[in-house]
């Protein structure tokens, strides 16, 4: 039986069909491509276009250029943050909690919050295990860090316009400037560390096939396991090991 072409929307067709253009191998494209792939002519395919920039879908590269937007990967990552992402991960971290002998945790960003979304606890008595569900400010915490990485300073700055960051007691970031300049340092070292209560956590992105920030995992022990600089780096090169291979399956 033919189906009915009644209710298509044509041009709703074409802009989904412009989005699954995408793909590992295509990450920009230009409106020649989309227009050839479409068998239109480049022209039909401005008002799309310019509406899938508009609605964050599309983001502009160059003049005729364009990436997918912060919107696919918004959504995207909202359907990862479930139990999906959790069915992923979960093995990954009970495995380096028990190479590391430590307690290990997943966590997705809300806004400013960093919410925790799966743990691996560990059993020795000085063990950290921050409890599912759990919120916190994101520039607080080592996962919350790396979770603002990826942003623009236009995002940051709208973002935290109005909070004031030295309402958090040092070491954490005092003022939107430091913050900056901290994720900054962070970035480019490949982690994020961040020490509180006796405790010291590291922390690492979870990235999908456009090498966003999904999600942040990381190690969290006893300060008198952390201390010690070589099980700090034993613990780090575990958790970055790991954070590949969750990335690898999620994209």
């Amino acid at each position: 039986m033919a189906k009915s072409t009644e209710y298509h929307v044509p041009a709703l067709s074409r802009g989904l069909q412009i989005i699954e253009m995408f793909d590992k191998d295509n990450r920009v494209l230009n409106t020649q491509d989309f227009a050839d792939s479409l068998g239109v002519s480049a022209s039909s395919t401005y008002r799309i276009v310019q509406t899938l920039l508009d609605m964050g879908y599309l983001k502009k590269v160059t003049r005729n250029a364009y990436e997918l937007g912060p919107q696919v990967v918004s959504r995207g990552f909202a359907f990862l943050a479930g139990q999906n992402l959790v069915d992923i991960a979960s093995p990954h971290l009970n495995e380096l909690r028990d190479n590391a002998s430590i307690s290990c945790h997943l966590a997705i960003r809300d806004g400013l919050e960093t919410v925790y979304i799966y743990r691996a606890q560990a059993s020795q008595r000085l063990s950290v295990n921050i409890p599912l569900g759990s919120r916190l400010p994101c520039h607080t915490n080592a996962m919350g860090r790396v979770l603002l990485q990826q942003l623009s300073d236009i995002e940051l700055n709208a973002m935290y316009q109005t909070l004031q960051l030295d309402l958090y007691p040092g070491p954490h970031p005092q003022s939107l400037p430091e913050l900056k300049k901290l994720l900054k340092k962070e970035w480019q070292q490949g982690f994020s560390s961040n020490r509180s209560d006796n405790a010291t956590a590291i922390a690492a992105p979870i990235k999908n096939y456009l090498g966003k920030t999904i999600a942040a995992i990381n190690v969290s022990g006893a300060d008198q396991f952390m201390n010690d600089q070589e099980q700090f780096e034993a613990a780090k090169e575990q958790l970055l090991h790991t954070a590949q291979a969750i990335s690898q399956l999620a994209s």
